[in-house]
């Protein structure tokens, strides 16, 4: 039976029935942890909650979480300086606190006690240490960038890789950052500067594609491509994965 809801239709809702359906078909002794990765602005978050949705509606509980939610304090996320392309891709997040909190615990032999997020970028403070129960079968659908890296590779148990040039996540970004940052100009020049050489780093040094076990080309939201990795692919990722 599909899970796709009647009311949707169109090449996006049958895109998002088949990721979903991929998820919940894989079969473990522990939670399920899938990995949203991409380029900022690529439509990570809102894939995220999408797939969120359709999962829940099978009656699987899925937790939602985002690398926002582990940022490093701001003297460490700009210790390069704040238009550092080796200090966006190397300094922005804390991967063992991500570890400790949320992969671990979710992961083989995980105690299910988890933390959603530990950091709040905006104010640049430590949140409150709270935590959260997992239900047996539940689904973290954890969204971000530069999740494939080698720190994170062997923590995810489903790899999404959100593909969209460069020049159109610009153009969403002016969009959606230009209050945050104060006007147009900033926002490309942050982009200029900051990110986009801090992913080109990413895709040189990890080559996320190749680790992904499906690649979603995001270009045209309305109509997303879906570019499942071969037999091939799993195994020279195994390989990398291994060395």
């Amino acid at each position: 039976m599909s899970i796709l809801r009647p009311a949707q239709s169109g090449h996006r809702a049958t895109a998002l029935r088949t990721l979903a359906e991929a998820i919940i078909r894989i079969d473990l002794r522990h939670h399920i942890r899938v990995a949203i990765d991409g380029p900022d602005a690529a439509g990570k978050t809102t894939l995220g909650d999408e797939l969120a949705a359709l999962i829940q509606a099978t009656g699987r509980p899925v937790i939602r979480a985002s690398v926002d939610g582990f940022h490093r304090p701001r003297v460490a996320r700009l210790t390069r300086g704040t238009e550092s392309p080796e200090g966006y891709y190397r300094d922005s997040f804390d991967y063992p606190a991500l570890h400790e909190v949320l992969l671990t615990p979710l992961g083989p032999g995980g105690h299910r006690r988890y933390r959603r997020a530990v950091f709040d970028h905006p104010t640049d403070s430590p949140l409150p240490y709270a935590t959260e129960y997992a239900p047996h079968d539940a689904v973290l659908l954890f969204d971000g960038v530069f999740l494939l890296r080698p720190e994170l590779i062997d923590a995810w148990d489903f790899r999404i890789f959100v593909t969209v040039p460069f020049e159109e996540t610009v153009r969403r970004a002016v969009l959606r950052d230009r209050d945050l940052f104060g006007s147009e100009a900033i926002v490309r020049q942050r982009y200029a500067e900051r990110y986009l050489p801090g992913q080109r780093i990413y895709l040189e040094e990890v080559r996320p594609e190749s680790l992904a076990d499906v690649m979603v080309d995001n270009a045209d939201p309305q109509a997303p491509q879906l570019r499942w990795a071969s037999a091939a692919d799993h195994r020279r990722r195994g390989e990398k994965a291994s060395r």
